[in-house]
């Protein structure tokens, strides 16, 4: 049957690398972050209370074109970053700094939460929770130079936000990774860890957990 599975988390956290390895594994359509040069960016880094809600705009029609292009998909397939954390972490995170205003806001969440009555969720959230040092340490490891001005205390905003957002879902299962913990990309063990543990959510068991002695026992298959 097929499934649509969607990976959120935070900047570094290893969202990309565990989509590869996901479908990899299971042999379905990966989905990436739409590329699309946004017309407002440069606008918006020399003035973003001027051009955030514009930019914000831009992004979130890509991932709604991209999430309706998902689910007609005629196979199985995993997205790498969903829709609602553009609307609930990243344009919010922009408000809550005051470069978008109330005003601006409030139609952007109108338009958002218009949208999402008319498309289905996916069959399965999976979270990737980590530490502030272990997002800055994987940042590092990559290499990207825009990357690398990024601060612990805005990694830190961002976190909070997921955390709240992904208490609060109830669109569809969710299935919480404890990244800090599980490395699949040094340890071939973890990955086929998670992959039992996607099954088993997907099959309708309500409380999938990460035991300790289970990621410690998987580093060493």
């Amino acid at each position: 049957m097929k499934k649509f599975v969607a990976v959120a988390g935070n900047i570094g956290v290893g969202k990309s690398t565990l989509v590869n390895g996901l479908c990899a594994r299971l042999g379905w359509q990966p989905f990436y972050e739409p590329v699309a040069e946004n017309p407002y960016l440069a606008d918006f880094y020399a003035d973003m209370a001027s051009w955030a809600f514009h930019s914000q705009i831009f992004f979130l029609t890509h991932r709604l074109r991209s999430h309706h292009a998902i689910s007609s998909h005629p196979t199985s397939v995993i997205q790498d970053r969903s829709v609602y954390e553009d609307a609930e972490i990243f344009a919010h995170n922009l408000y809550l700094q005051g470069h978008i205003t109330p005003r601006d806001y409030q139609t952007y969440r109108e338009l958002y939460q218009t949208a999402m009555d008319f498309l289905p969720p996916p069959d399965l959230v999976i979270y990737l929770r980590a530490s502030v040092p272990t997002l800055l340490q994987r940042i590092a490891r990559r290499g990207r130079d825009y990357e690398l001005t990024i601060s612990a205390d805005y990694l830190e905003s961002l976190n909070g936000l997921y955390e709240n957002w992904i208490a609060n879902f109830t669109l569809c299962p969710v299935l919480t990774v404890p990244a800090d913990d599980l490395d699949y990309v040094a340890h071939a063990g973890h990955l086929n860890l998670i992959v039992r543990k996607v099954d088993e959510k997907l099959t309708g068991r309500e409380e999938v957990i990460f035991y300790p002695e289970e990621v410690a026992r998987a580093a060493e298959d």
